[in-house]
């Protein structure tokens, strides 16, 4: 019987201030190829009838236009900084046309931060105003199955913080790293598609380099890499001649699908 695919939808890529950066006149920002057009970064999984997904930018309501997605059934948090949380409020249009409660899932110090900032989603007291329907769960290191699919989630160093990836089948998506400790290496073994952050080639304290992810996907071995979260120091075209050939820079709108593994 043939595993039932995923497909990922790229939402964004870019880095927390997006490409083009307001005020910049590079090159980069500047550029007519449409993978140099970057938007906060995030993913939306479908499989079967249901949709997951991965973090809600501040663009999240261009996104969800531009990629026509259709349904948002749960959504996964990597950590609680602006450029990952602060779209969602515009989960509101889902909760109407799918008729319930949309599931969030964090790490208590993500769900703490989301219940604060966006505190009147969570307040009990009747109100004339539409807001998010959500139920908030936190996870830790067990899998989540969501519809049949589970989400592993992968431990990272962001600097000297703490923020997670996802396995999901023969899938992984870490975004916003500056290493991979070696207990979460274990788990991102025999992967199709593996996403890493690969912010620049220049070094900095809470992002990996592009040279550093090539190191992790040399070790992991994935068939197939992609690199997100990139800022403007990285021109789409240029920087992929320097690539391997199963490694590329990942962009908004890419599509993909890969094999799905049981819960």
């Amino acid at each position: 019987m043939a595993l039932e695919p995923i497909r990922i939808t790229v939402l964004g890529s870019g880095t927390s201030v997006g490409v083009p950066m307001i005020g910049c006149r590079c090159a980069v920002c500047h550029s007519e190829d449409a993978r140099d057009r970057r938007l906060r970064p995030s993913v939306h999984i479908q499989y079967g009838d249901r949709g997951v997904l991965i973090d809600t930018t501040p663009d999240f309501r261009y996104q969800a236009l531009r990629s026509e997605i259709e349904r948002v059934d749960a959504i996964l948090f990597t950590h609680s900084h602006a450029d990952h949380v602060m779209g969602l409020d515009d989960v509101r249009p889902f909760n109407y046309r799918q008729g319930g409660v949309i599931p969030i899932y964090g790490s208590e110090p993500t769900i703490d931060a989301i219940r604060r900032s966006f505190h009147y989603i969570f307040d009990e007291r009747d109100t004339q105003s539409s807001r998010p329907r959500l139920i908030t769960n936190v996870f830790d290191t067990a899998p989540i199955d969501l519809f049949g699919l589970n989400f592993i989630p992968i431990r990272l160093n962001h600097g000297r913080g703490t923020v997670y990836g996802f396995r999901f089948g023969d899938a992984a998506y870490l975004t916003d790293h500056s290493e991979i400790p070696e207990e979460s290496m274990a788990l991102l073994t025999g992967l199709d598609v593996l996403f890493l952050d690969a912010l620049r080639h220049k070094p900095h304290p809470t992002h990996s380099t592009v040279e550093r992810s090539l190191q992790s996907v040399e070790k992991l071995a994935p068939r197939r890499a992609f690199f997100t979260h990139i800022c403007h120091d990285l021109g789409h075209a240029c920087t992929e001649e320097r690539l391997p050939p199963h490694v590329r820079l990942a962009y908004d709108g890419l599509q993909l699908e890969v094999g799905k593994s049981p819960a």
